[in-house]
C-alpha cells in the first residue's frame, strides 16, 4: 500500500537528538556519559515521525557534532546526491545533527548541494531521553518542513523551535536554551506552527540547489584558519597559522572589523606572501563593510558572515581559486 505521506530520507550523523542519556533529569553530561543511538532507533522512539511522514533512515555517523569538519561535509554531500539519485520519489531531507557546529554543516550543504528537494538540518537541545526534550518536536517539525512544497526552492534550513531558519543566516546563540538557533540581523523564514507551515521570506543570496559551488565535482578543501582579536593581540597566532600551512585567514576582529596594530602588519605580510585574508567581526551581527584600507591592502571584506562561516566560503573559493578580486567578488554574491 502506498502511503500518502511524503516521503523523506532522515540522515543520522549524532548529536544531542541522537543521545540517550543515564538518566532522565541528565540534560548536561550526557555528550561523555551517555550514548548516541542510530537513526533508526530514533525514528523508532518518536513513532509520531510517521504521522507526518514516511521517513527512510540512512545512516551516516553516530557521533556529537564536534567530531564532524569538512571531510565528513564533503562526504555527507556525496551521501545526499547518491541517495536522491537511487530514490527519485523522496519529497526532501532530514538530517539529524549536534547543535555546536550544525550550523556549519548547513552552510558547506547550502552552498554545495545540487538536488531539488529540500534539506533540513534538525538538532536538540536536550538528549532524546530527558524529560522535557525537544528532541522528538523539532524531529516532527524537521519532516513537516523537508515534505513540504512550500519550503521547496528555500536552500538548506534549519529548523528548530518551531522556527525555520535559511543556513546561510542562522547561528547558535545560546548554550542551552532551547531558542538558540536565530537569524541575527534578518530574522527567521518562518514558523512550524500546530496549523502548518509558514513562510513569510525567502532568501535573496544563490542557495541550494543553486548554490555558488553545486557545480563542483570533487571537492577537496584547503586549510583556512580563525583568528579571533583581542585587546593587545600580536602576531603569534597568525604566523603559527600560517606555519601550519594555511592557504587562507579569517580575521574575528574587534567591531565593526578592526585589528590591533601588530596583526595589522602580520596580515599584511601574509597577504603580500599570497595568503588571502578575509576581515570579519568578533561581534554577534553586522556586516564588515568594503571600506577604504581593506580595498587597499588586498584584504577582503567579509560581509555580514560569521566567522565560521566565512572560513566554509574562504576553503570552498580557494578550491577553485587564488584570485583575490575573484574571492571577493564571491562573498559580495553569496
Amino acid at each position: 500500500m502506498t502511503s500518502s505521506l511524503p516521503r523523506v530520507a532522515v540522515i543520522g550523523t549524532g548529536g544531542t537528538i541522537s543521545s540517550w542519556a543515564q538518566s532522565s533529569l541528565d540534560t548536561m553530561d550526557y555528550p561523555e556519559f551517555g550514548a548516541k543511538r542510530p537513526v533508526d532507533e530514533i525514528l523508532e522512539h518518536v513513532k509520531e515521525a510517521r504521522q507526518v511522514a514516511d521517513p527512510l533512515p540512512v545512516p551516516f555517523r553516530s557521533v556529537g557534532s564536534t567530531a564532524i569538519g569538512p571531510a565528513d561535509w564533503v562526504e555527507l554531500r556525496e551521501l545526499v546526491h547518491a541517495t536522491a539519485a537511487r530514490q527519485p520519489d523522496l519529497a526532501g531531507f532530514v538530517i539529524l545533527h549536534g547543535t555546536a557546529t550544525l550550523e556549519e554543516t548547513a552552510f558547506f550543504l547550502n552552498l554545495t548541494l545540487a538536488i531539488p528537494q529540500t534539506v533540513v538540518l534538525v538538532g536538540a537541545q536536550r538528549p532524546a531521553s530527558a524529560l522535557g526534550s525537544d528532541a522528538g518536536i523539532n524531529l516532527v517539525n524537521a519532516l513537516r518542513v523537508a515534505g513540504s512544497p512550500l519550503a521547496r526552492g528555500l536552500g538548506v534550513l534549519v529548523v528548530l523551535n518551531d522556527e525555520i531558519h535559511a543556513a546561510r543566516d542562522v547561528v547558535k546563540t545560546s548554550t542551552y536554551r532551547q531558542h538558540t538557533f536565530r537569524s541575527l540581523d534578518f530574522g527567521a523564514l518562518g514558523h512550524v506552527d500546530g496549523d502548518g507551515i509558514h513562510i513569510y521570506r525567502a532568501p535573496t543570496p544563490a542557495h541550494a540547489p543553486e548554490g555558488e559551488f553545486s557545480a563542483l565535482g570533487d571537492i577537496v578543501l584547503p586549510r583556512v584558519d580563525i583568528l579571533m582579536s583581542y585587546a593587545g593581540a600580536d602576531a603569534t597566532f597568525i604566523d603559527a597559522a600560517i606555519a601550519a600551512g594555511a592557504r587562507g585567514l579569517v580575521s574575528a576582529g574587534l567591531a565593526p572589523g578592526l585589528v590591533t596594530p601588530a596583526e595589522r602588519v602580520a596580515y599584511e605580510r601574509a597577504v603580500a606572501s599570497g595568503i588571502v585574508v578575509v576581515q570579519c567581526t568578533r561581534a554577534a551581527s553586522g556586516r564588515v563593510g568594503r571600506r577604504r584600507y581593506l580595498q587597499e591592502a588586498g584584504i577582503i571584506a567579509g560581509e555580514d558572515f560569521s566567522p565560521q562561516k566565512a572560513r566554509i566560503l574562504l576553503s570552498l573559493a580557494l578550491a577553485r581559486t587564488d584570485d583575490t578580486a575573484e574571492i571577493a567578488a564571491i562573498f559580495a554574491r553569496c
